[in-house]
């Protein structure tokens, strides 16, 4: 069966169209900056390239592997959360009928985007996050209320991530009207869509579905941290 270029979002990424992000050597293993995402790929996931991977990461930061199956630690490495991921696509989804209250989102804004990114866990979410496209939100009474932007791009394919919303702002649509801008923004330069979601996340999904997204394949999130002195 032929690859699908979705199936190593992470390496593709890296070595296409966010490659001026990339830290290490793509005759081993890239990672974004620590301080916009912790996730990285190896090219053949061989235990050296993934040790020299793992260099790249901070002793007490940790790395997250998106791939379509399981992968091993190697010596020096501990696996520290690994569970499948739903990966749904869409070639588009209804454009917005409304934008009003919608603003755009940016680096003055980003200590307020971490902060609801940690409050409602949509997904990591660091410092600079949101320089890896465009993202906007809604505020309400001067407060970050939800917001939706793009996080990986690989040819042909965006994706939109951190949506998310306040538990006191739910119920309004405001996850659906923003993505739906975002979605509308990466349609027009002719890509699809597509996104992660964890299974047990039924809400999520049910949204996702009603906007147009199908579920396109499973594949692995493995976070991996450096094995600390004594550890067996």
């Amino acid at each position: 069966m032929t690859a699908h270029i979705l199936d190593r979002p992470v390496w593709h990424a890296l070595t296409t169209r966010q490659a001026q992000f990339a830290l290490g050597d793509p005759a081993h293993g890239l990672r974004y900056p620590t301080d916009i995402e912790p996730f990285g790929a190896a090219r053949d996931n061989t235990p050296d390239q993934l040790m020299a991977l793992g260099k790249l990461t901070p002793m007490d930061g940790g790395l997250a592997l998106v791939e379509p199956h399981k992968i091993d630690p190697p010596p020096g490495l501990l696996v520290l959360f690994q569970e499948p991921v739903r990966q749904m696509i869409a070639a588009r989804i209804p454009s917005p009928d409304d934008t009003s209250g919608v603003i755009a989102l940016g680096d003055d804004d980003a200590a307020e985007m971490r902060a609801l990114a940690e409050l409602t866990q949509p997904g990591p979410f660091h410092a600079r996050t949101h320089v890896l496209g465009d993202f906007v939100g809604v505020r309400e009474y001067g407060k970050l209320i939800a917001m939706a932007g793009m996080r990986m791009r690989v040819p042909g394919f965006t994706e939109i991530s951190a949506v998310c919303t306040h538990p006191d702002a739910r119920g309004k649509g405001l996850a659906a009207k923003l993505m739906r801008i975002v979605a509308a923004r990466i349609v027009a330069r002719g890509e699809q869509l597509f996104l992660h979601v964890y299974p047990h996340n039924q809400g999520a999904i049910s949204v996702y579905e009603k906007l147009g997204f199908r579920h396109r394949a499973d594949v692995q999130l493995t976070v991996l941290r450096h094995r600390q002195p004594g550890e067996v």
